[in-house]
């Protein structure tokens, strides 16, 4: 991501819209007689659809049990076009490439979306791997990728998801109109069908004890009722997104991501991480970059204040760690200062995240015994830094924002003692897919940066660690690139 559109990384996308049609009662059509054919017409003999099925003859294997369950037609011969007039869609699955090929070829101009088994360049949608809890549904889909990693994402939410959640879909079904009767502002409600969902009556609901979280769901219901329909305070979640890999995120930070009714999000978080925030959810950007405040700190921590005022839980994302050089603190100690109640969650911060994605150990036994983390940016400009404590032997100096005065920097450490050829490396977008990193030593680490012509966010780390990069560097963010379509990062080493 560069520094000069917040929304300059676009998140992989789909070229399929994720939908769930309602069948019941529609025209469906299914062409073939073999297993593939036998499963697309219980697929949606299930789901209510009214299946004939053209094909010369069916596989009777396939097709007893079938018959027993769902009642289909079977057209002994091709469909036509007019044929698939006012399907919902149809299904071509012979067995045979060529026969798949040449009916769609037949029939692509009905105006019925078709699906070619196999064949997802011939198919206007695809058939997801699906967890049946009904009335809870899962779908899995991998664009048709890759059916069979579809397939064993869902043999592991098998595991995760048991069958009763099904029996507590229906039950909150049968209750929900009881609920919007009696609470009528739509955050009242999700807030109540929250604390119901994971609390006392969705265990009841589990252990077949019905009636007892009918009674339950009453009694809270009263009990919200009672309160009225002004939202209680809000309250604020301060979360660590760390470096830009989603996958370092923490449970936490996710579960919290999806209770958010507001979203403010900086230059550092990566966009793909701001998409799993809950969808529902209004997102601010705040981002800063060096210079040029999209919303100055003191407007940021007033907003929080006003937004948990309004009633809303607010989601303050910030990239790395927000208790190290986030000024996480300075926000919640506004919050603190009006009474509004807050988390925390920290993120894994950049001088950790950056120094493992490059192979350099922040510490270890031959060449540091310690580690700070200074930023070449204060409140007011340039920090006065103690060179004293930067200087010592056997230590790493993670230095945060230092790319705009990487020269100056590099020339105060030498200034003050050090050794021109300490080795020193520069990290950009670490931990990203173009992640870029620069490696010198403090006499040349400014050059070859400007070189390179790296962008931010950065992270230089000075110290001998960084000769042990060439043994242990892992990361390869130019296979990474290729693997998404962008272009390989240039300029590293």
């Amino acid at each position: 991501m560069s520094d000069d559109d917040p929304d300059e990384a676009a998140a992989a996308t789909t070229p399929y819209l994720p939908l769930f049609l309602r069948a019941t009662g529609r025209k469906a059509a299914v062409v073939g007689g073999g297993l593939v054919a036998a499963r697309r017409v219980e697929t949606l003999a299930r789901a209510g659809a009214l299946v004939s099925v053209y094909a010369p003859r069916l596989d009777e294997e396939e097709f007893a049990l079938l018959r027993e369950r769902f009642a289909f037609a079977h057209v002994e011969r091709e469909p036509t076009r007019a044929d698939l007039a006012g399907c919902l869609v149809c299904y071509v699955a012979t067995g045979d490439p060529a026969a798949d090929e040449r009916l769609h070829a037949a029939l692509a101009d009905a105006g019925v979306p078709i699906s070619v088994a196999d064949r997802p360049d011939l198919s206007d949608f695809i058939s997801p791997s699906i967890l049946d809890r009904a009335p809870l549904v899962v779908a899995v889909s991998t664009g048709g990728a890759s059916p069979l990693l579809g397939r064993m994402l869902r043999a592991r939410l098998e595991t995760l998801i048991p069958a009763a959640y099904g029996r507590l879909a229906a039950f909150v079904g049968r209750t929900r109109a009881l609920v919007n009767a009696r609470l009528h502002s739509p955050t009242a409600r999700r807030r109540f069908w929250e604390r119901a969902l994971d609390g006392p009556i969705a265990e009841l609901v589990l252990a077949r004890n019905e009636l007892a979280a009918e009674a339950a769901l009453a009694a809270a219901l009263d009990r919200a009722a009672e309160r009225g329909e002004r939202p209680p305070l809000g309250e604020v979640y301060l979360v660590g997104a760390g470096p830009g890999d989603a996958d370092l995120l923490t449970f936490r930070a996710l579960r919290l991501m999806q209770k958010a009714d507001v979203v403010l999000y900086d230059r550092l978080v990566d966009p793909s991480i701001v998409d799993l925030a809950r969808r529902e959810a209004e997102r601010i950007y705040v981002g800063k970059r060096r210079a040029d405040h999209a919303l100055p700190q003191e407007e940021i921590s007033d907003l929080l204040v006003r937004l948990a005022r309004e009633g809303k839980r607010v989601l303050r994302l910030k990239g790395g760690d927000p208790f190290i050089f986030g000024r996480g603190g300075e926000e919640i100690e506004r919050l603190a200062e009006h009474g509004i109640p807050f988390q925390v969650c920290p993120g894994v911060t950049a001088a950790s995240a950056c120094a493992a994605y490059a192979g350099i150990p922040l510490t270890h036994r031959d060449h540091a015994q310690a580690c700070v983390f200074v930023t070449g940016h204060g409140r007011d400009g340039p920090l006065d830094l103690d060179w004293e404590t930067l200087l010592r032997p056997n230590q790493t100096v993670a230095v945060y924002m230092g790319l705009d005065r990487l020269e100056e920097l590099t020339q105060a450490f030498v200034a003050h003692g050090a050794d021109p050829a300490l080795p020193a490396a520069i990290i950009d977008n670490g931990a990203r897919v173009n992640q870029r990193v620069v490696v010198g030593s403090l006499a040349d680490i400014a050059a070859k940066a400007r070189a390179a012509k790296l962008r931010g966010p950065t992270i230089v780390i000075v110290g001998t660690v960084v000769s042990l990069r060439d043994k242990l560097n892992w990361y390869a963010p130019e296979r990474a690139a290729q693997r998404s379509g962008k272009p390989p990062p240039e300029g590293a080493q």
